[in-house]
């Protein structure tokens, strides 16, 4: 569905530099603290930006020859999108009808009114969570088959959250359908993604599929002397210690019976991985 290859992109103080390959018919996530490079990444996807090197195309197609056509099936929630916040729900719904000529009103209307949503309201007086599900609903009902999604659950509670998610569960139900969404809470993602990226600092620093997460485990120690670096991938100091993440957890339960060893959640991972240190 999406192919980066080489891509780079240089602010004063930030430089974007990475390989990344998105397949079709799947949920990939892109984890990162704020700053890592996430929304730099999908601007450069959409070609809102250009970067400085290397080349990125959607379908085979490049992002700066992508038709208008094309560019009517891919979905966008960013953080500060939307439309005038001073208009309600139902002209925002005229103003899809015009720009969308696959606009799915009946669709549209059903999901304003399964989210309760206040019809006759300004948008700018919607609460967070409502911003965050209008947002999303606009994205699901123009006949999308790709969506890029950044950060589209920040700052909502664990309930609104799940509603997000629920919504991205039923899009993926139909065939030839995929996802790009970014978040720095992992564990909202744990159960939706089929991969993840984690990138930091601009770089990519772990590509992983969720079927292989079972492999990975946190090796709790005293000390890094006590642990066999074998398949030790990077460890993070604690206040009782330090944790050792490894993608190969079996192979320490059955020669290592003296240590404490935990499954790995993507909490666990993304933390390791951004905040600690190679071994």
């Amino acid at each position: 569905m999406i192919k980066n290859k080489n891509i780079k992109k240089k602010y004063p103080e930030f430089e974007l530099d990475l390989d990344m390959e998105i397949g079709d018919n799947t949920i990939t996530a892109i984890l990162g603290t704020n700053g890592a490079g996430k929304t730099t990444l999908f601007k450069s996807i959409l070609g809102l930006i250009h970067v400085d090197q290397g080349s990125i195309a959607i379908d085979g197609t490049p992002v700066d020859s992508l038709p208008p056509s094309f560019k009517e099936k891919i979905g966008v929630v960013f953080p500060d999108s939307i439309v005038n916040e001073y208009l309600p729900i139902k002209d925002v719904q005229k103003i899809m009808k015009a720009s969308y000529p696959h606009f799915d009103q009946a669709r549209f209307e059903k999901l304003i009114d399964q989210f309760h949503l206040p019809k006759k309201s300004k948008i700018r007086s919607f609460s967070t969570g409502e911003k965050a599900k209008f947002k999303l609903i606009c994205a699901l009902t123009h006949e999308a088959d790709l969506l890029i999604l950044d950060e589209p659950t920040s700052g909502l509670d664990v309930i609104v959250r799940e509603e997000i998610l629920d919504m991205l569960r039923g899009f993926m139900k139909e065939e030839g359908h995929s996802i790009v969404i970014s978040s720095h809470i992992s564990s909202d993602l744990e159960h939706l993604c089929d991969d993840f990226y984690i990138i930091h600092d601009g770089t990519i620093r772990m590509h992983e599929t969720m079927d292989r997460m079972d492999n990975y485990g946190v090796l709790k120690a005293g000390s890094l002397d006590e642990i066999d670096k074998s398949y030790a991938l990077k460890a993070l100091k604690t206040p009782y210690g330090w944790s050792v993440l490894t993608d190969q957890k079996q192979y320490y339960i059955d020669n290592f019976p003296h240590l404490v060893i935990e499954p790995a959640s993507m909490d666990d991972v993304f933390s390791i991985v951004v905040q600690g240190e190679s071994l």
